[in-house]
């Protein structure tokens, strides 16, 4: 079966941005990713006190962040119970817009991209509206056009708490001309019962994320396992355009696993995550030496992966997929 709303495959996300390079999720890793050929920047979204829509990884920022060297926050240093997880630390919702554009970004894995970190205090955290604008501008300057593949974080958590974050997600896209399946848009979650809901107030293609263990947030399904079965990939197609698996479940060791003939059986694109260099995101198949932090042979790693029919793949390092990326369409091994 050919997966719906057939389009140029594989495509390159930059995860984060060019995070491998520059502090994540910012303007300058979006920029970077762009510059280095990917067709999607993607940014985590979630809301602040006053309900504008930022890109931060988690809501809690303090690895994030130069939060805890801002004496007039430190008494909002807090902790809270986040998809059953408690976490210390400062968080985004507890921030106006405002306060938030005070702080700066640092590289949350410093011991791995010590490089990173001449960066850190530069760069703001940047809003949905100022990442659209970027991938717009970004669009008109290459003749390229520039996606963007928004995650809805812990939606759940946050309407509980009165900031939710859907239908916020759904006006911004629209305001700038994106309601569509044609749209440069994918919007992704970890969740189910948000991506429903999203099925019904948007055309704008969506994105089941999937790992390896545990489940859904929200309870909807008992397992993310239960979710990879050809008859819960058939129930994922009834409102998502593909999925997006932890880049493990392709395997059965060195084995292809069913996973990518499954979802694309069942009309489903397959967009796994993250191909990172470093050798401590790497298979022991691609891990070049014993330090953690130097690179193994991501393009081999991903190569593999396009060997498997993926429709595209989020990655740290988005020079090395559109190379892999540009590799395939030129039929070049």
């Amino acid at each position: 079966m050919t997966p719906k709303n057939s389009d140029p495959a594989p495509i390159v996300i930059a995860h984060r941005g060019a995070s491998g390079l520059r502090p994540e999720h910012t303007l300058a890793a979006y920029d970077l990713a762009i510059e280095q050929g990917a067709d999607f920047i993607e940014p985590d979204l979630v809301p602040t006190k006053d309900d504008v829509l930022v890109a931060r990884h988690e809501n809690a920022i303090a690895d994030t962040t130069n939060v805890a060297d801002h004496p007039e926050f430190a008494a909002r240093r807090t902790s809270k119970t986040i998809d059953g997880q408690t976490i210390t630390g400062w968080f985004v919702e507890d921030f106006t817009l405002a306060e938030l554009k005070t702080l700066r970004a640092k590289e949350r894995l410093p011991k791995l991209r010590p490089a990173n970190t001449a960066y850190d205090g530069r760069f703001e955290i940047p809003t949905l509206a100022e990442i659209i604008a970027l991938a717009k501008r970004r669009s008109a300057e290459t003749g390229r056009t520039i996606g963007i593949y928004p995650e809805t974080k812990h939606p759940t958590y946050f309407a509980g708490i009165g900031h939710p974050t859907d239908v916020k997600l759904v006006a911004e896209l629209r305001e700038a001309g994106w309601d569509s399946a044609a749209a440069p848009v994918f919007i992704q979650s970890f969740e189910v019962k948000n991506l429903q809901r999203l099925h019904t107030i948007t055309k704008i293609r969506l994105i089941q994320l999937i790992d390896g263990e545990g489940g859904p947030a929200d309870g909807a399904q008992p397992s993310y396992a239960a979710m990879i079965t050809p008859v819960g990939l058939k129930a994922v197609a009834a409102f998502a355009y593909g999925i997006g698996p932890n880049k493990t479940m392709l395997w059965a060791g060195a084995k292809p696993s069913p996973l990518v003939a499954n979802a694309h059986a069942a009309g489903l694109r397959v967009h796994p995550w993250t191909y990172r260099a470093e050798n401590m995101f790497e298979p022991d198949r691609f891990r070049r030496g014993a330090d953690p932090a130097a690179h193994g042979d991501i393009a081999a790693e991903i190569d593999a992966g396009l060997a498997q029919g993926i429709d595209g793949f989020f990655t740290d390092f988005p020079l090395y997929g559109a190379q892999a990326r540009d590799r395939l369409r030129a039929g070049v091994k």
